[in-house]
């Protein structure tokens, strides 16, 4: 036997462990699901999940009519320095407790024995809400952008071209979500592999049409027009106050950057997650802060008409204004709509890919609470695929959940924007309560791991804290008046049932019974 192979057989099985499986065993969990995601793996899907183009591309045109081009432009720069404070906080958080629950498990420990289950109930509805309903504004977008490119490819809006009704809007929104469960269903080396794809179609996509669409654009807007111009719309959007439009006009910024916490769900099939894990979360924020204000850059410099953006009478029905943008810039120049097309199809394979990074994630939290015994026939929805080890009924249940949100397509208007308000105020409302709980809680009792702020939790943490607090506040507002029932914001009223009756059974009953994260390995087998 040789020097090699006697020092590979002395090694103990800690030894030999993992060094993130070795943190969730003392965490008190043993390991179900495969531990073969490499830290480029997880950044893909944590950046998929953020993307470059789905979080800018539905609000851009609402934002930009609210109060012009220099609030949104500037706009992305402000919530992006707040934005590296929350990454910052969840990235510590992340290396000192790498579960696949992540923020709801964080929440359970971070609060103590005697908060502890309360906030980890509160943080794990309020990431479920959240991820269920990011699926749907993934579906709902994606099925903006197809609307746009089946209306291009059949001659536009001028030329008898073929607008979606509500009824083919509906369907293309449910085919998506079943697609996007469908692929989730099988092994998660599937789901990587597609998201690495996703990670350079995105980078690659990005670059060619940030520093393409300029160029195809026969004139360009002024620098002076894109950094300081500002103006208001109160003839179409009713807000006559200017403090009121430009937080409106920020949103896009505030719903485009969050979503980096997929890393952390991640975690339990991700090799050396506490150190892995804060990189993806970091680097998720980095490159979308880049190509994001790159991307709002490119499409603010290359509107022709800021007018005809919004009239129902153009080439794209003005139902879509990154759409009417593109085919400008393309048409103007070549005479033809297929550069506008492919674009848009690139645009399209972002939504795909971030619906189907948001899927994953969605599973892993219904997943990680069914574990715990937080959902009504939890035994159903943490049962494992014995193949292919995914969570596979957790998945279908966040499908199913998703198309019913919907359903409302066929007689609502404002259908997008309450699925996005409650995706925004319950998935960046989860990252509050750990985030608190870490702020306040005695640094003896917090176990560090390699990712660790030392002093600088506290003020780190606060300016994290209420900066979500805002966040949530903003896209409960309304967003169009007077208003009526085909403009008003319906989100706060579908949250505040959802989270009343939520609290409702942590009163009568779940405060009885749930005590958080359920310990599913021995004492004995954590002492190895």
């Amino acid at each position: 036997m040789s020097a090699q192979s006697r020092c590979s057989s002395d090694l103990s099985p800690a030894d030999a462990m993992d060094s993130g499986e070795k943190r969730l065993n003392e965490l008190g969990y043993k390991q179900e699901l495969r531990r073969e995601m490499t830290l480029f793996k997880t950044l893909a899907i944590s950046f998929s999940t953020m993307t470059l183009f789905t979080g800018i591309t539905p609000l851009y045109g609402s934002s930009l009519l609210y109060a012009g081009p220099a609030a949104l432009v500037w706009g992305w720069v402000v919530v992006s320095f707040f934005t590296w404070f929350v990454g910052i906080a969840m990235a510590e958080i992340c290396s000192s407790f790498p579960t696949t629950g992540s923020l709801y498990f964080w929440a359970a420990h971070l609060a103590g024995p005697v908060w502890g289950p309360f906030a980890s109930w509160c943080c794990a509805w309020l990431e479920t809400i959240g991820l269920i309903a990011g699926i749907g504004t993934q579906a709902y977008a994606g099925s903006q952008v197809l609307q746009s490119i089946i209306l291009l490819c059949t001659g536009t809006n001028k030329g008898g071209g073929y607008l979606a009704p509500r009824g083919v809007f509906l369907a293309m929104y449910v085919g998506l979500t079943i697609i996007w469960a469908i692929l989730n269903t099988f092994a998660l080396e599937v789901i990587a592999f597609i998201d690495i794809i996703s990670i350079w179609w995105q980078v690659i996509g990005g670059f060619v049409i940030v520093i393409m669409l300029p160029l195809v654009a026969l004139s360009t807007q002024s620098a002076s027009y894109v950094f300081s111009h500002f103006e208001t719309a109160p003839a179409s959007t009713g807000i006559n106050s200017k403090p009121y439009a430009v937080i409106l006009a920020v949103t896009v910024s505030q719903y485009s950057l969050y979503g980096y916490d997929a890393a952390a769900h991640l975690t339990e099939e991700t090799k050396g997650a506490d150190k892995n894990g804060p990189i993806a979360i970091l680097s998720s924020i980095g490159i979308i802060t880049i190509f994001g204000w790159a991307y709002i850059l490119a499409l603010t410099f290359s509107i022709q008409n800021f007018d005809y953006l919004y009239d129902t009478n153009n080439e794209t029905a003005g139902v879509f204004v990154p759409a009417q943008i593109l085919y400008d810039a393309f048409h103007g120049r070549y005479h033809n709509s297929t550069g506008a097309i492919i674009v848009l199809f690139v645009i399209w394979g972002s939504f795909f890919f971030g619906g189907l990074s948001i899927t994953t994630s969605a599973a892993r939290v219904v997943y990680a609470l069914s574990r715990d015994q937080g959902i009504p026939f939890s035994s159903i929805w943490r049962h494992i695929h014995p193949k292919h080890k995914v969570p596979a009924n957790a998945v279908w249940l966040c499908a199913a959940i998703c198309i019913l949100l919907g359903l409302p397509i066929l007689k609502v208007n404002v259908v997008f924007t309450a699925i996005t308000s409650i995706c925004t105020v319950g998935w960046v409302g989860g990252y509050a309560v750990p985030i608190f709980a870490r702020m306040i809680m005695p640094e003896k009792k917090f176990n560090p791991g390699p990712f660790y702020l030392g002093k600088a939790r506290r003020p780190v943490c606060l300016i994290a804290f209420l900066w979500i607090c805002y966040t949530c506040s903003v896209f409960l507002l309304p967003t169009l008046y007077p208003i009526k029932w085909d403009t008003f914001n319906y989100a706060p009223v579908a949250l505040g049932v959802c989270i009343t009756l939520i609290m409702f059974w942590w009163i009568v009953d779940a405060r009885k019974w749930f005590k958080g994260p359920v310990r599913n390995i021995d004492d004995q087998i954590e002492k190895v």
